[in-house]
């Protein structure tokens, strides 16, 4: 609901650093909870797309590209026009698995550890792109690896199915 609320400005409006409307191909760009905003060593924004039928980066195709493209292009320029942050210095991502069920992407200062930045878990918007553009079902039939922590339900059920 969190996410919904944002995408229709019942929540947070006024944090919005940049908003493409478009139904199919916009999002909207916000700081991310984790960020205060006051040093950009730990740059951490959020784009939300407002398509609300992608879950993941499991339902992504080919004809998701002008999306994600405009996610990466609008997003980068959003943010060094506001921060003064190139996009050379930006780590674009999407977490596999995500944290929540709808798509967005993760804009991280480069030189920030952020939770999930790892390779295991992010997977980089530049490749995403790549791989869609090579292979329109990449993502419906490539094995993705991922870790999880021992506390969390969906390693229980693996656990429960004998697959840990």
């Amino acid at each position: 609901q969190w996410v919904y609320n944002i995408l229709e400005k019942k929540a947070e409006a006024d944090r919005i650093v940049h908003e493409n409307p478009d139904p199919s191909n916009g999002f909207v760009l916000v700081p991310d909870l984790k960020w205060n905003q006051n040093q950009l060593d730990d740059l951490y924004l959020i784009a939300l797309v407002h398509c609300r039928e992608i879950k993941s980066l499991r339902d992504l195709t080919a004809e998701h590209l002008p999306l994600l493209r405009n996610v990466l292009q609008e997003g980068k320029e959003a943010i060094v026009k506001r921060f003064g942050v190139p996009g050379s210095q930006l780590r674009i991502y999407l977490h596999y698995q995500p944290s929540y069920y709808h798509l967005h992407v993760h804009f991280t200062a480069l030189g920030y550890d952020a939770p999930g930045s790892s390779v295991e878990r992010a997977h980089l918007l530049a490749d995403v792109i790549d791989n869609l553009a090579m292979d329109s079902m990449y993502y419906q039939k490539r094995a993705l690896t991922f870790p999880l922590r021992a506390d969390e339900p969906l390693f229980k059920k693996f656990q429960e199915a004998g697959k840990v």
